[in-house]
């Protein structure tokens, strides 16, 4: 058995011109009808001519719904055909009502009584009951039915612009997550291939070292360049599947370092990155990344101290200090210095800059007192949720 709404709810699915060829085709029926049978005591003349006008009017009801509702009360009382009388009525329910309710419930009680007027001959109460009962409940379903149309066209809508908006903060995210990717790739390649040019540097200075040198230094380039690819696809895989992989092990990073001669000091209370939430543990790790590059490239040889410290009420502390150079010609200052180190040189600061912003972080960058370079960075202790926020308000 199909429902009364289910009805309404097929019905404003179909096109409006749709509806009104069949509102106007179903007149036509009944007006022949009015016609043979007849349904007023009238000549047939008039009924079809009444019936066959008022019909017509009907394509009008979405435009002058009252009009056509008083066009089909004066057919109803020639012909006996109610049909343009109701369409009129339910049609003129569906828009604001405010005054217009006032003539829509006159023109309908009126048409009711006229036709019960012509059709007897007398006036009666009842009639008049009757026509205020038709009339109130045309009206009362016109109403209803235009509720429900406004509200599925609202909600409609509604969807549309939630889909438009998903749809903008996916592509506002898939950027977001480009740039994450492009900051990761270079974060590692800065300081995995500064750190093969510097094991390849001294085979090249020393070409004519004891070949277990010679071996041990092209084993340290191998195994660089392997560890290099193998963090670019853990880098990815990470990024993709959001799997819960730091790796930030802070002394393996200093040990390389180490290994490729320079003097690199460990120190802070935090040197095992594992007991920082991820997106933490992440940021520092690239943080002193990036300033061991840097130190290498703007004041090679001289000694780098980094240090890792803090606590979950006062946050973390990451820093990485680099003496002035003692070698001739090296820059004095470290990772702020000027474009001259190679090409892109500022751009690793400038994404770790991002990285950090991203989860409630800062980044400074200057000379210390005593002619060197610290770059310090300063974040959040859990900084993952900020960073799953700061995500959020980028797609939305």
């Amino acid at each position: 058995m199909v429902s009364y709404q289910g009805v309404l709810r097929r019905i404003s699915t179909l096109n409006p011109n749709a509806i009104s060829s069949a509102a106007v085709a179903s007149c036509l029926i009944l007006t022949v009808l009015a016609v043979k049978t007849p349904w007023a005591p009238l000549p047939g003349a008039v009924i079809a001519a009444s019936g066959l006008v008022a019909s017509g009017s009907v394509w009008f009801r979405e435009r002058w719904p009252t009009a056509v509702a008083a066009v089909g009360a004066s057919a109803y009382a020639l012909s006996g055909n109610p049909g343009p009388l109701l369409i009129g009525l339910f049609s003129g329910a569906g828009a604001r009502l405010g005054s217009r309710f006032a003539a829509l419930a006159i023109t309908g009680v009126a048409g009711f009584v006229a036709q019960q007027w012509v059709d007897d001959g007398r006036f009666s109460v009842d009639a008049l009951v009757s026509a205020l009962a038709a009339t109130g409940a045309v009206l009362v379903t016109g109403g209803y039915a235009a509720t429900r149309r406004e509200l599925t066209r609202s909600l409609r809508e509604r969807a549309e612009r939630v889909e438009a908006e998903q749809l903008l903060r996916d592509e506002h995210a898939k950027a977001a997550e480009r740039g994450r990717i492009a900051r990761e790739m270079h974060d590692v390649l800065a300081h995995k291939i500064t750190l093969i040019s510097l094991h390849a540097g001294g085979l090249e200075v020393n070409a004519g070292a004891e070949p277990a040198r010679i071996e041990r230094e092209a084993l340290l380039i191998r195994v660089t360049a392997q560890e290099s690819l193998e963090e670019l696809r853990k880098i990815v895989g990470v990024l993709r599947a959001g799997h819960d992989d730091r790796g930030a092990d802070l002394r393996r990073l200093v040990r390389s370092w180490a290994s490729a001669g320079n003097t690199v000091t460990l120190r802070g209370d935090i040197s095992d990155l594992d007991s920082l939430p991820v997106a933490t543990a992440r940021a520092a790790y690239r943080l002193v990344q990036e300033g061991l590059t840097n130190a290498h490239k703007h004041a090679s040889g001289a000694p780098v101290t980094v240090s890792v410290a803090g606590s979950p009420k006062d946050g973390v502390t990451i820093t990485v200090v680099n003496e002035r150079s003692r070698r001739p010609g090296a820059r004095a200052s470290g990772a702020g210095a000027g474009s001259g180190a190679g090409s892109g040189a500022g751009a690793g600061l400038v994404g770790l800059a991002e990285r950090f912003r991203l989860i409630g972080g800062t980044v400074r960058g200057a000379p210390d007192d005593a002619g060197g370079w610290r770059l310090e960075g300063r974040l959040p202790w859990n900084a993952s949720a900020r960073e799953t926020h700061d995500q959020d308000a980028i797609g939305g």
